[in-house]
């Protein structure tokens, strides 16, 4: 028999490096939740990806289990790291606050593929650059 679902969290945390502390107490504490499982397995699976932001879709069942699935990383975040940015810009549309290629935006988009709901790479191509757009980064030919 299937387990019931308490709950279903995204927490967006830098790989291999999750602690009790926010946000992840605070979210997995208040469904009873073993916290430091969640972290350790968490650390382990994501060690390979030190510095990267990589999101874990975590389930919460009834009996206070959990299961994770990791998914990839922002748009935003890889579209800073393309462009070699910190932040993107304050006012999109007034100042740009660098550019990407489109063999980057390509690259992204093969990247998001999985978590994308595109039908070809094509239109996650168009996806990412709208990301792109409203961070205040350019996408030149």
């Amino acid at each position: 028999m299937a387990k019931r679902v308490r709950a279903v969290l995204t927490l967006q945390l830098e790989g291999g490096k999750a602690s009790p502390a926010p946000p992840v107490g605070p979210a997995l504490g208040q469904h009873g939740v073993s916290i430091m499982d969640f972290v350790k397995s968490y650390n382990e699976r994501t060690a390979n990806k030190a510095g990267e932001i990589a999101p874990a879709q975590i389930t919460i069942f009834e009996d206070r289990s959990f299961s994770f699935e990791l998914k990839t990383a922002p748009a935003s975040d890889l579209i800073r790291r393309a462009a070699g940015l910190s932040k993107g810009s304050a006012e999109p549309r007034r100042e740009l606050a660098g550019s990407i290629t489109p063999a980057q935006v390509r690259e992204i988009a093969q990247t998001k593929m999985p978590d994308l709901n595109a039908n070809d790479i094509e239109a996650a191509m168009l996806m990412i650059a709208g990301t792109a757009r409203s961070m205040g980064v350019e996408v030149k030919d």
